[in-house]
């Protein structure tokens, strides 16, 4: 006699033989996604601080606070579309992860703060690209590109923002008929005399702008040329209106005989003026909006859920693989850091070059981090006189490095001294060409110094900022140090630098060498 199976004998085997495939594995796959987005925080959670602690102290990168938030908004904004996408791991990038880890790592070695943030800060949309897929990845693809935003950056900036705003002010007035005479950032007037800082340099209402017209392009236009287009505007129109801003505050200030726009007050009438610029842009952009047009259709939420289902052993592999590709470069960037001990002072007093000492004979001060060891001495090459000043560097970090847009050969602006500009020279030392940089700074009572400059890194003498990055990532990789120094030479002269110059030589005609000796000495085997 055969038997028979009823249908509900066969059913609880058939359930039991899909339980990856059901809604609490997809549920737990989509928990391990948003849990394996923490991973970039956790990791690099030093980097994140950096970040936030240059939006503590500069009121130019405060706006990196609201950043992603308005990414997670605009993020929130897309929920319904999102729903409806497949959620399918892309793994090519994790390999996109691991180059961006294999960048922080150079730049955390090379003491490159910037590429370090921006290496971390492009971790976060790859990290949803790679958990969650290309089509959501798509579907977010501004707000993701929005987080960058944070990353404090523009420093750079400053000196040819300065430039420009003291060539536009200056050009300005005597159009108006105003007599000028300009020296570099200062210049002056009639009713009084003025200097372009770096407060002036419109930085903060340049970053302002972009930042505001990217998210108000994106947020009004759907053609990419209106977007582009728009964006652009953002970018030339404040560096015209910081123009117009200094000139009207010179003006303001000429035209009260120096009574008003000289104080605080001037700062409060350039954000006035800056917040009407950006309300007459957004206004005029307002014309050619698109927002209100019909949007493209949603996708329909109730598409199959096998379409999205994730299983959970895959994302788990997934986020492993997350791990290891952004995990490996911080933790091999503590094993060559780790267990160096304290760094001994470095011994410069061995330099003794064969010229006569003499007094100091100026009270400038470089603005230099501070150094592992400092030497600083004055001699006199036939009878002119010379300043040396020696910064060596070693186990490098945060406020005191080497190279760094904080060591400035004028400390700040308040200082009697100006920085009047800089250029590359190569010089004929004993048989070689030194490269150096000469810079020219005019102090009070119209005394100028002749600066010359240059890094000495693993042996090598450079003045470039990135060759010499280069240098350190290298003598890191393959040394395990970052000992290197600034080398400063300088000298007064009145108008012919001439005779300041060859007194420089003469004296590193005999002096380079024992110098550079010295800084040898001082390496770690």
């Amino acid at each position: 006699m055969n038997t028979v199976s009823s249908p509900s004998e066969t059913k609880p085997t058939a359930d039991r033989k899909r339980p990856s495939s059901g809604p609490a594995a997809s549920s737990l796959g989509l928990v391990l996604a948003f849990a394996a987005l923490l991973l970039p925080f956790v990791i690099y959670f030093e980097t994140a601080l950096s970040i936030a602690a240059i939006w503590e102290r500069s009121g130019t990168f405060a706006h990196g606070y609201v950043i992603l938030p308005i990414s997670l908004w605009l993020i929130w904004q897309r929920r319904a579309t999102l729903r409806a996408l497949p959620v399918q791991p892309y793994l090519p990038a994790l390999a996109a992860l691991a180059v961006c880890g294999a960048g922080w790592l150079l730049a955390e070695l090379g003491e490159v703060q910037i590429v370090r943030q921006y290496a971390f800060a492009a971790m976060l949309p790859l990290t949803v690209l790679a958990l969650f897929g290309v089509q959501v990845a798509k579907a977010i693809a501004f707000p993701l590109f929005f987080i960058l935003f944070g990353v404090p950056v523009g420093e750079s900036l400053i000196d040819p923002l300065i430039q420009v705003t003291a060539s536009f002010t200056v050009d300005a007035l005597r159009l108006t008929g105003i007599p000028v005479l300009r020296e570099g950032n200062n210049f002056s007037i009639p009713s009084g005399d003025w200097s372009v800082v770096e407060a002036c340099s419109g930085l903060r209402y340049l970053i302002s702008s972009i930042t505001l017209g990217c998210l108000y392009a994106y947020l009004t236009y759907r053609s990419f040329l209106r977007r582009a287009l728009f964006v652009l505007a953002s970018m030339l129109v404040p560096i015209a209106a910081n123009g117009a801003r200094a000139y009207m505050i010179v003006m303001i200030g000429h035209m009260s005989g120096m009574t008003m726009a000289v104080g605080v007050d001037h700062l409060i009438y350039g954000w006035a003026f800056f917040g009407l610029v950006m309300l007459l842009l957004f206004w005029v952009g307002s014309f050619w909006r698109q927002d209100q047009e019909t949007a493209a259709p949603v996708l329909d939420a109730a598409a199959p859920r096998a379409a999205r289902i994730v299983p959970a052993g895959r994302m788990a592999g997934v986020a492993l693989g997350l791990a290891l590709a952004i995990g490996v470069w911080p933790a091999y960037a503590y094993y060559l850091q780790h267990g160096q001990g304290k760094a001994p002072v470095a011994a410069l007093n061995g330099f003794q070059p064969a010229v006569a000492a003499a007094e100091p004979f100026t009270d400038w001060k470089p603005g230099i981090n501070e150094a592992n060891a400092h030497l600083s001495r004055n001699y006199s090459v036939a009878g002119q006189p010379l300043g040396f000043d020696l910064f060596y560097f070693r186990q490098q970090h945060e406020g005191s490095k080497l190279i760094s847009s904080s060591n400035r050969l004028v400390g700040d602006d308040k200082s009697p001294w100006h920085d009047m500009g800089a250029s590359a020279r190569s010089e004929s030392i004993g048989g070689r060409q030194l490269a150096v940089r000469e810079s020219v700074l005019n102090g009070p009572k119209e005394r100028r110094l002749l600066v010359w400059q240059w890094y000495w890194i693993d042996g090598q003498n450079t003045v470039s900022n990135f060759g010499g990055k280069l240098l350190q990532v290298k003598q890191k990789l393959l040394k395990g140090r970052d000992d290197g120094a600034i080398v400063l030479l300088y000298a007064p002269y009145e108008e012919n630098p001439d005779a300041a110059r060859a007194a420089m030589r003469q004296f590193l005609a005999t002096g380079l060498v024992p110098l550079e000796t010295v800084l040898a000495a001082n390496q770690k085997p």
